[in-house]
């Protein structure tokens, strides 16, 4: 059976494939997965690193490109959809899933013209664009949450939560002897120290970077006084910029870890004891399935303003605190941060909600219905 998967473009869109196609891989172990995409995303670094193949198609992004940029996107659409047409008569495709994002319109609607069945995934708490409009021609729409399936049709519906890599609840594999440890992996040892997760998605988030570095005189006579390691991820664009902040607060490497990009983020996740972050739908996915405590800053510009509705969940809940980015600033961060550090009882509690929302079944849940989906339609 040959699966292929459209997504692309940042890691919200490129994990949740991950882990659907680690899961079909789990179940059939021949099954052969292909990935498409584009040459602008991360899904050249990402999918290379988790060995699986990409076949590249010309799409682009329609929202927030302005009336130029949208237009350049549609005229594209009719080329992707036919470099999509070829790459699935080619790789002999016996379904299609689509994870949303600019790249899955072009690869839906050429399966659908094939006759291929499909499927999207719609991982936020309002549906985006892509998925609104190529909806009709799925044959099953999995949602992460009940509210972004009143915008589909009820009959192809399924509630199935975002799927989380397995690595994200499983026991992490063991070291190699001889292997320096990540300094988040010193917890649990004699002067156990608490750890803070700092990341603003796959990219980085400027505002979130700013922010902790204003934070840090803030944090230098409370947190840094204390057994805490900070761990943060701050895109390629800041890295530079935000490791020189740290250094120049005399904040050594076995106290912080500055990093571009984790790819070991279910490592790093499990080790925090609390979380700064954006409020994507996979991080909110990965947040409760490892049932971490966070203070979430959605990102404004996020179309239908989704992530400020995904952290609303877990607000609502008291697994998280909501940071709107326009009354984020240096203090105010460093004042949440501090005041949650410093009252176990409560960073427990919030730790315990939010595992209560998570689910970790949810790619078992979608592959089960895609393979029953395919082997349907082939009978047929």
């Amino acid at each position: 059976m040959t699966v292929v998967i459209a997504a692309g473009g940042t890691g919200g869109h490129l994990y949740p494939a991950v882990a659907v196609a680690r899961e079909f891989l789990h179940r059939e172990p021949d099954t052969s997965i292909v990935f498409v995409g584009t040459e602008r995303g991360l899904e050249g670094t990402v999918l290379s690193q988790e060995g699986f193949v990409l076949e590249r198609i010309t799409a682009r992004p329609v929202m927030g490109r302005g009336l130029t940029g949208a237009a350049g996107a549609l005229l594209r659409l009719p080329v992707a959809c036919w470099q999509s047409i070829k790459v699935l008569r080619g790789r002999r495709a016996d379904l299609v899933i689509g994870i949303g994002g600019y790249t899955s319109p072009p690869v839906v609607i050429a399966a659908w013209l094939l006759g291929i069945p499909r499927a999207i995934l719609e991982p936020n708490a309002v549906p985006g664009m892509a998925n609104r409009a190529i909806g009709p021609l799925a044959n099953r729409v999995f949602v992460a949450f009940a509210s972004a399936g009143s915008h589909f049709r009820s009959s192809r519906v399924r509630l199935a939560g975002t799927p989380v890599r397995r690595a994200f609840f499983e026991p992490p594999p063991v070291q190699a002897e001889g292997a320096a440890p990540p300094i988040w992996a010193k917890r649990g040892q004699p002067g156990q120290r608490l750890t803070v997760l700092v990341f603003g998605g796959s990219q980085g988030a400027r505002a979130i970077n700013d922010a902790m570095v204003e934070a840090l005189p803030h944090l230098q006579g409370k947190i840094w006084g204390t057994a805490v390691t900070v761990i943060h991820q701050t895109g390629e664009a800041d890295y530079a910029r935000v490791k020189a902040a740290y250094d120049g607060a005399g904040i050594g490497n076995d106290r912080v870890e500055v990093v571009p990009f984790l790819f070991d983020m279910p490592r790093a996740l499990r080790s925090a004891d609390l979380v700064v972050a954006r409020a994507g739908a996979v991080t909110i996915a990965e947040l409760t399935a490892c049932g971490k405590p966070a203070i979430l800053i959605p990102l404004p510009s996020a179309i239908h303003h989704h992530q400020e509705r995904n952290a609303e969940v877990l607000v609502s809940t008291g697994a998280a605190v909501l940071l709107l980015q326009d009354q984020l600033t240096g203090p105010r961060l460093a004042g949440e941060i501090t005041a949650l550090l410093g009252d176990a009882p409560r960073l427990a509690a919030m730790g315990t909600r939010s595992r209560e929302l998570g689910r970790t079944d949810s790619a078992e849940v979608i592959v089960s219905e895609c393979l029953a989906l395919a082997r349907r339609e082939a009978r047929g």
